[in-house]
């Protein structure tokens, strides 16, 4: 069903859309605690016993690292929604509880907080395309590159790029320099992150041997970092996604064409915090990842928005170019030349 965004805008029969999703705009701060106590402290039990599996079975440890590696993810909902000043009432928790998660992450929390209000204020916008999002190019900028320049381009885009090597530069080492368009506040804060992490890794690293903190800590990172890419990629990149030019784009328009529902399975909904109702959280960044699902489920104009499954998503892998003559995403097969 292809969704009309006048539907959610204000019109004289209709409510403004404001108004629908403000009832689920307010966090529940005893939510948010039992949020942060099963996540985290499972993860720190399941570091406790892959440490001790490695004496049983590497195999077990690698078993436990799907699910650690879960957490991870789901621990970078709470500091997305930390960033988001959706996560408690009180800003000062939300920043407080964001750096810490820093530390399982390894995303420095003012610096990506910044870097994501871009990427919301921006999704969908031809002109303004860049910060915090995924390369795309237009089928016309592709054909007018050099062909080494179509070659690195075909490169990034790659799958094997974007989820192999991909997750390991951006959260390991990408994460740890500062920005050109941070502040102070922003790198300061990088650097803080650099610190603690060096330090809980080197702790580490002293009390169990270098072998054994990177035989727990790599298969963590490698599922964790390849679930989180893949979950941003597919969201944004599918057939019928949004892309405007700045005069011809619209915020409304962009969240719920632009951010796809992707419908996952329970258990992967779980561990992912609810990121796939990502046509509600552009609309309304505000809204705690624990109301999203509530908030789809009892407004319908929402459900009319593009639908993913995690088969049908698979396709997204092929798509390369926004097609500006048929407005949607198209791979390199589709090209005349």
């Amino acid at each position: 069903m292809h969704f009309d965004s006048n539907v959610i805008k204000a019109s004289p029969v209709a409510p403004r859309w404001q108004d629908v999703i403000k009832k689920y705009q307010t966090p529940e701060n005893w939510r948010s605690i039992w949020q942060i106590a099963n996540s985290i402290l499972p993860y720190l039990a399941l570091w406790y016993l892959m440490h001790w599996s490695l004496s049983v079975s590497y195999w077990l440890t690698l078993a436990l690292a799907v699910p650690a590696g879960g957490l991870v993810m789901r621990t970078f909902i709470l500091q997305h929604d930390c960033g988001h000043g959706s996560f408690f009432k009180s800003q000062k928790a939300n920043d407080l509880v964001g750096t810490i998660c820093a530390f399982i992450t390894m995303i420095p929390y003012y610096q990506w907080r910044h870097e994501h209000a871009i990427h919301h204020a921006t999704s969908g916008d031809l002109s303004r395309r860049g910060t915090g999002d995924v390369t795309t190019l237009t089928v016309k900028e592709y054909q007018a590159l050099s062909p080494l320049k179509r070659l690195q381009y075909r490169a990034y885009r790659s799958m094997p790029v974007l989820l192999l090597i991909g997750p390991f530069y951006t959260f390991v080492v990408s994460h740890r320099f500062v920005r050109w368009y941070s502040g102070k506040r922003e790198a300061r804060n990088v650097y803080l992150t650099n610190l603690a992490l060096f330090s809980i890794w080197g702790s580490l690293c002293l009390t169990m041997g270098v072998k054994s903190f990177l035989m727990i800590w790599l298969p963590i990172t490698t599922f964790s970092g390849i679930a989180g890419i893949w979950l941003f990629y597919v969201q944004h990149q599918y057939e019928n996604t949004y892309w405007q030019d700045k005069d011809k784009w619209d915020y409304v328009t962009a969240a719920v064409m632009g951010s796809s529902f992707y419908k996952l399975p329970r258990i992967i909904q779980w561990f992912s915090g609810n990121i796939g109702f990502h046509h509600i959280h552009h609309l309304s960044p505000k809204i705690p990842n624990y109301k999203l699902e509530q908030c789809h489920k009892e407004t319908p104009m929402f459900q009319e928005s593009p639908t993913l499954t995690f088969w049908s998503s698979l396709k997204s892998a092929s798509l390369k170019l926004w097609d500006e003559e048929q407005q949607k995403m198209v791979g390199f097969k589709a090209l005349k030349n």
